[in-house]
């Protein structure tokens, strides 16, 4: 199933107040580097640098009061995307001759950004958090899956340690982007599958095929490669359990999600239906504004353990 930025609902989980369950209610912050800021946020949007490029685009869980005026954001910014409907709108340029295609980087590796009628760019930058943890989890000559991959960023990072990769995505168009971002950083050698995320992890699973690593960031719902539908809260579980059989022992599986109609208490119950409490993870991913504000951006699980039989 393709994590197309239109099928990506980018932090539409419930707001982080009615999300928590007792024992797991632990906050993950991602954090800022030099090519990537998150400037403020509030009144519905956030103000992100990326580069030497600013924008404004709409923020569901940012409904509180920005730290600098709305006059402050628009002498900033380069370009405000304006929603014209639920999944598609335009952007607008606020300050003549700005880029709409341009460059960043994180650490060593290099990413092709440009605006999109989605409103996103080419990066998730809160997912910074699971890239330290892939570098710091993953060795040289490991295997990682990949799943609804995006435009690379997390494979990237697996390759950059010296893993081998198989990066999975229903949308050409993204595995051409991802492949772009291979090339500017140096890389060569990801294994690109188009294909249906879940569909091809049960195959791997049937080939007896296994993985150090696995990382899945599913869409809210969305379309396969062949049109079938999809929404997380009925494919969860089943997931998970590919997940399991494909996990090598000792390895490690990331999921996020960013469903409204999956709480981490849905996410808790799916999880321990699976694998063992103590192999499990549970905790919200926050990213905090350089004026303080903290913006919530979904849930996270992360297992580390043997296969639970």
């Amino acid at each position: 199933m393709s994590n197309h930025p239109l099928h990506r609902q980018s932090s539409a989980s419930k707001p982080a107040s009615s999300v928590a369950i007792s024992g797991n209610e632990d906050r993950e912050y991602a954090v800022s580097w030099p090519d990537y800021e998150l400037l403020d946020a509030g009144d519905g949007k956030k103000l992100e640098r990326w580069g030497e490029v600013i924008t404004i685009r709409p923020e569901i869980q940012a409904q509180f009061k920005p730290g600098w005026s709305w006059l402050e954001w628009q002498d900033r910014a380069h370009w405000e995307f304006v929603e014209l409907s639920s999944t598609q709108g335009s952007w607008k340029n606020l300050k003549p001759n700005s880029p709409e295609h341009w460059q960043i980087a994180y650490e060593q590796l290099q990413f092709g950004l440009k605006l999109t009628k989605f409103k996103h760019v080419g990066l998730f930058p809160e997912q910074q958090a699971n890239w330290t943890f892939i570098a710091e989890h993953l060795q040289p000559g490991q295997k990682l899956l990949n799943l609804f991959a995006y435009t690379g960023a997390a494979s990237l990072v697996a390759r950059a340690k010296g893993a081998e990769v198989v990066h999975v995505d229903s949308v050409k168009q993204m595995l051409d982007w991802a492949n772009d971002n291979q090339a500017r950083s140096g890389l060569t050698d990801i294994k690109w599958v188009l294909e249906d995320a879940l569909k091809f992890a049960k195959r791997e699973l049937k080939r007896g095929n296994h993985y150090d690593g696995i990382i899945m960031d599913p869409p809210a719902w969305g379309l396969g490669a062949k049109g079938e539908k999809w929404k997380l809260e009925n494919q969860l579980v089943d997931l998970l359990e590919t997940a399991r059989g494909l996990l090598n022992p000792g390895g490690f599986l990331i999921l996020n999600t960013y469903s409204p109609t999956v709480a981490l208490a849905d996410l808790a119950l799916a999880a321990e239906a699976c694998f063992a409490k103590n192999q499990i993870e549970l905790k919200q991913l926050w990213m905090q504004s350089k004026t303080g504000k903290a913006l919530f951006y979904g849930n996270l699980l992360r297992v580390r353990a043997q296969i639970c039989n």
